[in-house]
């Protein structure tokens, strides 16, 4: 007598914001025989990782990686530029907004912690009337997340440095990249970025385990006289040995031999194209959620991540039953709302290695979800994806209206 397995078939999909799917090219590179980290054959790996990474951060400036999560980084930036007692200027973006601001209060740092609502991202006009506010220059420190993962939220980051720049101040301007480096257009040299952190599970397609600081000569400069205490974590010993394409310490060899293989996938297809494709990708999962009858948690239209959406639940519906019910029916993973918006919204990540069939089957699975949970929509979204992608919706309206006889 058979058995029927209660096992899915097929592929899980995968569509939380990160970590992300990752492509076969680099799971076969991380699938190498490791290799002596002091042996000349590394030197030559690190030396190359680490000279082409610097075209993902577009910058001229060291990038430093460590063996770490991006919570890892977040520390980093701090301990190696700020002293205990030092100001720093932060803004309630969400959930990881409010994660790194906790951490350096933990370091002896104080926070002005601009509060918002969690549908908008750093307003630049904030940013330049508090540091014009800070006449003595008390503030070392303007720390923002460009996208907010917890929100699909994607703040305007050349605004709000010109935003510092108009109001004279000579503050540090560190940046989360977590959930954006790679995904969507992020200039760490034009935008005067001094502390750019991010890390590997995300646009860069590998799994957990590498984080990384693109550092500015000025922060350099500042890291001279920090006094927060640091080891590990420390750019100084990082920077000397990395000259010849070693670590201070063991690395994570075979992650790097898989960061080594996504870079060249990226620079092959290009980060102009990487980027259309989030965008487009992204716009067509925010023409499903329309078409569904629901709403976006990002209420600015220029704000509009690349990276995930987040969607609202109706009122009286749970989103972490529904995501619940998703996952059992159709083995699709979609991302749960953090704190403050935890049941209230559900997180649709388009990120990464990602193309258009990825996308359609997991809005079919999160339109078959509604469904299945009872919650209350209207049909058709896919279809507004689909006619999105295909280039049917343009053509529509720049046809010529028939009249109806």
């Amino acid at each position: 007598m058979f058995k029927l397995s209660n096992a899915p078939s097929g592929r899980h999909f995968l569509q939380i914001p990160g970590p992300t799917n990752v492509p076969d090219r680099v799971l076969r590179a991380i699938d190498h025989p490791t290799i002596d980290h002091r042996g000349p054959e590394f030197g030559a790996l690190g030396r190359k990782i680490l000279s082409e990474i610097k075209a993902i951060f577009q910058t001229r400036g060291d990038v430093v990686i460590y063996p770490a999560s991006g919570t890892g980084a977040w520390e980093a930036a701090l301990v190696n530029t700020l002293s205990a007692g030092d100001r720093v200027l932060m803004f309630e973006t969400g959930h990881f907004a409010a994660l790194w601001r906790e951490l350096a209060e933990r370091l002896g740092l104080t926070v002005d912690f601009v509060p918002g609502d969690w549908r908008h991202g750093v307003d630049p006009k904030l940013v330049e009337a508090k540091l014009a506010e800070d006449r003595g220059h008390a503030i070392k420190a303007v720390m923002a997340v460009h996208n907010e993962t917890s929100t699909g939220v994607a703040s305007r980051i050349g605004d709000a440095r010109r935003a510092i720049d108009a109001a004279h101040h000579p503050a540090l301007f560190m940046v989360d990249t977590i959930s954006s480096l790679a995904s969507i257009d992020y200039r760490h040299d034009e935008w005067g970025v001094d502390v750019t952190v991010a890390g590997s599970q995300k646009g860069l397609m590998l799994p957990p385990g590498l984080s990384f600081n693109a550092i500015s000569a000025k922060a350099l400069a500042a890291h001279k006289t920090a006094k927060l205490p640091r080891s590990y974590w420390d750019w100084s010993t990082m920077l000397a040995a990395n000259k010849t394409g070693y670590f201070p310490y063991t690395p994570a060899t075979n992650l790097l031999y898989g960061l080594n293989e996504a870079i060249e996938m990226l620079l092959e297809e290009g980060l102009p194209n990487v980027f259309a494709r989030h965008d487009r990708h992204a716009e067509a999962t925010r023409r499903a959620v329309r078409a569904w009858g629901l709403e976006l948690l990002c209420v600015n239209p220029a704000e509009y991540s690349s990276s995930l959406t987040a969607v609202l639940m109706p009122a009286g519906h749970n989103a972490d039953e529904f995501r619940k019910k998703t996952l059992a029916a159709y083995d699709l993973s979609l991302g749960a709302g953090l704190t403050k918006v935890a049941g209230k919204v559900f997180r649709i990540g388009h990120l990464g290695s990602f193309n258009d069939l990825m996308l359609m089957g997991t809005l079919a699975g999160v339109e078959m979800g509604l469904a299945l949970a009872a919650v209350p929509h209207s049909a058709g979204g896919v279809q507004a994806a689909i006619d999105f992608l295909a280039g049917k919706a343009e053509k529509a309206a720049g046809a010529p209206k028939r009249s109806v006889a």
